[in-house]
């Protein structure tokens, strides 16, 4: 692959494991900036990001995350934010009141933030560095509202560690894109590619250990491959209470 891009983006990992290094200020903004490039709906750019390099908030959000150590390994965590404060002032000055009251109006902040975010990673990786999203911070948006001082308006969409990484990451294949890309209709004869991706996750090894008995079949295992991990996690609700919190933040969803 000739193209430096496509070959940044075919060589993504998710990074887990840090070298100490710091990363400069200059870098962080470098990054940010890159990420502010990225398209946005009505160039209106309702996002914000949030640099945290302070130990302790770290260790705190990382607590909120279920324990992830890499968040307070890797010398700096980015939180994407959708954000419609700033255009609470923006109509202020001119004398409007923002209307926040739709789904569509969050959906086009969280779809803004995570674009940017997209953006950003890239960015970091063709530096250097490596990365990791970080949705749990979502398993109490309250509590990283609260903790980052977040005003009305605005929400944790996803956080993102930052840093060198101490090692190369494992680049997991994905789904086959007779799965995912579609001429002119959705096709949704798909069972052979899910099967054939099912055996590609299990011949990486990240599913070890995690056979189960076959129903019925005393002492017989069958495979644990991608399928069975993800069907078991969309079985779960969660974050039931996002709404709520939502709603607490200024967003409506009529």
């Amino acid at each position: 692959m000739n193209n430096p891009t496509l070959k940044l983006m075919h060589t993504h990992g998710s990074v887990r494991r840090y070298k100490p290094d710091p990363v400069p200020a200059p870098l962080v903004e470098t990054i940010v900036s890159a990420g502010q490039r990225a398209s946005t709906s009505s160039n209106m750019q309702v996002y914000s990001v949030i640099a945290v390099t302070n130990d302790e908030k770290r260790a705190q959000i990382a607590q909120i995350a279920g324990g992830q150590k890499h968040i307070t390994q890797a010398p700096v965590f980015l939180l994407w934010c959708a954000d419609r404060a700033r255009l609470d002032r923006a109509c202020k000055i001119r004398g409007y009141k923002q209307n926040t009251e739709t789904l569509e109006n969050f959906l086009v902040a969280a779809v803004d933030a995570a674009i940017a975010a997209q953006n950003a990673a890239l960015a970091a990786e063709s530096l250097g560095l490596g990365i990791c999203y970080i949705g749990a911070i979502r398993n109490d948006a309250a509590a990283v509202i609260k903790l980052l001082n977040l005003p009305k308006g605005v929400f944790p969409i996803t956080g993102m560690t930052l840093g060198y990484p101490e090692k190369a990451p494992m680049i997991r294949p994905r789904l086959p894109q007779e799965a995912v890309l579609h001429w002119e209709n959705y096709n949704q004869d798909q069972d052979d590619a899910l099967h054939a991706y099912d055996q590609a996750m299990i011949e990486t090894g990240i599913y070890n250990n995690r056979q189960i008995s076959v129903p019925g079949k005393e002492g017989e295992m069958e495979a644990y491959g991608w399928m069975e991990h993800t069907a078991r996690r969309v079985t779960k609700a969660q974050r039931e209470e996002m709404l709520s919190i939502l709603k607490k933040q200024g967003y409506g969803m009529k």
